[in-house]
């Protein structure tokens, strides 16, 4: 079948061969899923806090080490490892905030985090990371004005629990600098897929968004990025896969990107168990979007944005459900709205209308098979995507009150959630901690005592 990309002043829609693959791809809107689905079995499940005391965590992980250990990302600059047992370390793993003096921020501070979707976005550990101690992070630059650094830093074997500044100058290398227009939808996520390569999502500018971006192959905006980081040349940062969907560059598409159309791409996850690719994209003004790859997938997805925000037109003017257009690009696998404005609503109420969705991970445990968990920061939902052998089903599985900020998986393939209060509050020093770590866990298996997170649902 021949494949058709859509670029600035071409065609709008695209025929791609992961549809004859895959059933799992809507064929038409009326297929994308929507909050009130049914599972194929009913999730059994709590949120059981293993940690606490962070300051605004906003992504967590693993290493892929057997040591158990889980890296909590704080936004300022900070990652703190918890151990198998639920005890922090005394110290941050790594701490970008004590790392490069800058004219700016002469104490070292080199990541920008003063705006709320700024900040030390994510951290990923190389697949051979016990052997190699190579992990990478993403983070807001304050000497380059907010633009994105994708850095790699080796651990020193002699202190696997903490690389420190000297360590952390030592082995710096810069991956890769994105070049940001404004301080809101940079994206974040960084993550190695089944496949060795780094994966980064990247949102689309945001405020000072360029025209087209998200459909203007020449610019990283609004994409997803697949690089190679394994390069024996210390001096190249990292090349392009040769079977990346525009590796040739013609047109002046950019090589490293696999993926497009995409607003805000702030949290996505690989299942572990198939290798399909679930991409969490925050929405503008309606629609929180919910995208499947399949692992057979050739790259070159176009999910629409901005001529489509979820499954209706873009801009949508009063009418959420506006699908005057044709479809650009391929359908999400769901959708949820944004809340209807309540009268009187306000930040210090706690009933704050909007939504931003936040993706977790693929839960095979407490009743699901496959079903991709997504929480919403701004409403404490937390909704599964699962495919019941038909089509895929949307249901909110648990209401709580904590606004959820993202998640990954534990080594065992649990699926943990972090949890901060930013923004939505003023400091208070008698307030409780800011921040928690999570794990979903079976019902059954609550261990005796545990904190759990208030539901309502």
């Amino acid at each position: 079948m021949i494949r058709f990309w859509t670029v600035v002043g071409l065609a709008a829609s695209m025929i791609f061969p992961s549809l004859a693959l895959s059933s799992r791809i809507p064929a038409d809107r009326a297929d994308v899923a929507r909050p009130g689905g049914v599972l194929p079995m009913p999730p059994d499940f709590a949120l059981v806090k293993v940690a606490g005391g962070f300051r605004d965590p906003v992504n967590v992980t693993n290493a892929g080490d057997k040591t158990g250990r889980l890296f909590v990302v704080e936004r300022a600059g900070r990652v703190w490892i918890v151990s198998a047992d639920g005890a922090v370390g005394k110290e941050p793993f790594l701490d970008l905030t004590m790392l490069n003096p800058t004219v700016i921020d002469p104490q070292g501070n080199d990541v920008q985090s003063n705006f709320i979707e700024q900040g030390l976005y994510s951290i990923a550990f190389h697949p051979d990371f016990s052997n190699n101690g190579y992990f990478f992070v993403h983070y807001a630059s304050l000497r380059y004005r907010g633009d994105g650094r994708i850095v790699r830093f080796q651990v020193d074997p002699a202190t696997p629990d903490v690389v420190d500044a000297a360590r952390a100058r030592a082995t710096e290398k810069e991956i890769m600098r994105i070049v940001q227009p404004s301080y809101n939808n940079n994206g974040g996520q960084i993550e190695f897929g089944p496949d060795g390569y780094l994966y980064i999502g990247i949102g689309d500018g945001g405020f000072s968004t360029p025209e087209g971006a998200g459909q203007d192959l020449s610019r990283w905006l609004g994409t997803i990025l697949r690089i190679d980081v394994d390069v024996e040349n210390d001096d190249v940062a990292y090349t392009i896969p040769k079977d990346n969907p525009f590796a040739d560059g013609a047109d002046g598409r950019q090589k490293e990107i696999w993926a497009y159309g995409l607003h805000n791409p702030y949290e996505f996850a690989f299942d572990p168990a198939t290798g399909d690719l679930f991409v969490a994209d925050v929405g503008d003004s309606h629609w929180e979007e919910l995208n499947f790859q399949p692992a057979s997938s050739k790259g070159g997805e176009n999910y629409g944005w901005p001529r489509m925000e979820g499954s209706s037109c873009y801009p949508i003017f009063g009418e959420t459900e506006n699908t005057a257009c044709s479809v650009t690009g391929i359908l999400p696998a769901a959708q949820y709205p944004h809340p209807t404005v309540k009268a009187g609503a306000t930040e210090s109420s706690g009933e704050l209308v909007c939504a931003s969705v936040q993706g977790f991970g693929v839960a095979r445990y407490a009743g699901m098979d496959g079903v991709y968990l997504v929480g919403d920061w701004c409403t404490g939902s937390i909704y599964g995507l699962g495919w019941d052998g038909a089509r895929w089903q949307l249901q909110e599985v648990l209401r709580s009150n904590l606004h959820l900020t993202g998640g990954g998986y534990d080594e065992g393939g649990r699926v943990v959630v972090v949890s901060a209060k930013f923004y939505l509050e003023e400091d208070d020093a008698d307030a409780p901690p800011r921040g928690a770590l999570w794990r979903v866990v079976p019902t059954d298996e609550v261990p005796a005592g545990a904190e759990v997170a208030p539901a309502d649902n």
